[in-house]
């Protein structure tokens, strides 16, 4: 019996970035030792663009079809995605007409699938950002018009329950957006912000739609409100504590007792 593990990320083309994407896979991979592990993104974008640098990364399809040529009867796809939005969903349908090539394929759990998870990346982020006079931390997520994109408020609301109030969530293509956290901003006695991105990476999203110095970023918005802004650029990846989020999502699917499908 030959088993393996596919750890899939959207992925990313921002060098920098991709460390994050690394260190996960890195991490996965020595709780995964005595199985074959390959990657995958699920960004066709990204592959194409990686492709005319002259590397080539597997898709889903492609990583399964690798894998079954390789003779392997067990599999586990693991994701890194944060949520199960649009990109989880695209996963699960890539992998469904290989179900049938082995005796086991199971579709493991992104970063936040329960309320245990939103509980506990609240408690690694405010350990990691503790509670700063007179400033604000906002983490700066993707968001989506998918039905998953309620994880953001619940997010909102587990740094509230667990005394973290200073802490907003707001999304660049979802809700909470930036005049859900702006009117919350001016309602506070703080006039000091720190932006954090909510990303596995902190790649094009973080640099400039967070970060940049164009006038349509989050950080030139709010100074132009009259905010003093500073700004992390670290993903989730790179974080530890995160990773053993991941971490422990793999091993409880390799023992059988997780969530995955």
């Amino acid at each position: 019996m030959k088993q393996a593990v596919v750890c899939v990320s959207f992925g990313t083309s921002v060098p920098a970035g991709r460390e994050n994407i690394t260190a996960v896979e890195n991490v996965l991979r020595h709780s995964a030792q005595d199985r074959i592990f390959i990657s995958a993104f699920t960004s066709g974008v990204i592959r194409r663009i990686l492709k005319e640098r002259g590397e080539t990364v597997y898709s889903v399809a492609e990583a399964l079809e690798e894998l079954w040529k390789q003779g392997v009867t067990e599999v586990l796809v693991q994701p890194t995605h944060i949520l199960c939005g649009h990109e989880y969903d695209k996963l699960k349908r890539e992998a469904e007409p290989w179900r049938d090539k082995f005796d086991a394929l199971r579709i493991g759990r992104p970063l936040l699938t329960d309320t245990g998870d939103l509980q506990t990346l609240a408690a690694v982020l405010s350990a990691a950002y503790p509670h700063q006079a007179g400033e604000t931390l906002v983490l700066f997520g993707h968001g989506t018009d998918h039905a998953a994109n309620l994880v953001y408020p619940a997010l909102q609301t587990a740094f509230y329950l667990a005394g973290r109030p200073d802490v907003l969530v707001g999304t660049v293509e979802g809700w909470p957006a930036f005049e859900d956290v702006l009117a919350q901003l001016k309602a506070q006695d703080r006039k000091s912000v720190h932006l954090v991105p909510l990303m596995l990476v902190a790649g094009d999203h973080a640099l400039h739609d967070m970060a940049g110095d164009t006038p349509d970023s989050w950080k030139s918005r709010l100074e132009a409100e009259g905010f003093t802004v500073r700004s992390t650029l670290r993903g989730l990846g790179v974080m530890p504590a995160v990773q053993d989020m991941y971490r422990t999502h793999l091993e409880e699917d390799l023992r059988g007792d997780g969530h995955g499908t």
